[in-house]
C-alpha cells in the first residue's frame, strides 16, 4: 500500500469504484476553466449500465452534485497559490479547489441538461474527458 506521507492514517483501507466517466471536450488541464461556470462546455456523465436503476429518478433541470476522482492530480501537495497564480499567497491545500491533494475528490456542482438512458448532459462541469466518477448527489438547498 501507498502512502505518500508515511504512514496509514488509519487502520484498514477504503475501496472506491468508479461509476462511470466524463465525456468533455476539455483535454488540457491547462486550458481547462477553473469553475464549471467559468465558461466550461457541456459534458456527458457517461455511467455503467450497472447502476443505471439509480439515475432512475433524476430530471432535466435538476442540479447534482457530481464527485469525480482527479485522476490526473498530484497525491503529495498540501500547499498551494489559489487559482495557480503565483501572486495569490500560499495556501494549504484545504482551504482551496485545488486539484491536487492527498486524495483528489471532485465536487462539480451541475445543472441537468439532457438524459438518455445511462448518459447524462450537464453544465458547468470542468473536469476533463475520461475523469472517473465515483458518485452523484442531489442539491440540497
Amino acid at each position: 500500500m501507498f502512502y505518500p506521507f508515511g504512514g496509514a492514517l488509519t487502520d484498514g483501507t477504503y475501496e472506491l469504484l468508479p461509476i462511470g466517466r466524463v465525456e468533455s471536450p476539455l483535454v488540457d488541464p491547462a486550458t481547462a476553466p477553473q469553475q464549471g461556470d467559468e465558461g466550461s462546455p457541456e459534458a456527458w456523465l457517461v455511467f455503467d449500465n450497472a447502476v443505471r436503476e439509480g439515475l432512475g429518478d433524476l430530471q432535466v433541470g435538476s442540479e447534482i452534485v457530481v464527485l469525480t476522482w482527479l485522476d490526473r492530480a498530484r497525491r503529495d501537495v498540501l500547499r498551494v497559490h489559489p487559482r495557480d497564480d503565483p501572486a495569490n499567497p500560499e495556501q494549504g491545500v484545504f482551504s482551496t479547489r485545488s486539484p491536487h491533494r492527498p486524495n483528489p475528490l471532485g465536487l462539480h456542482r451541475v445543472t441537468i441538461v439532457s438524459i438518455e438512458g445511462a448518459r447524462i448532459l450537464v453544465r458547468n462541469l470542468e473536469a476533463l474527458n475520461a475523469t472517473p466518477i465515483v458518485d452523484v448527489k442531489p442539491v440540497l438547498d
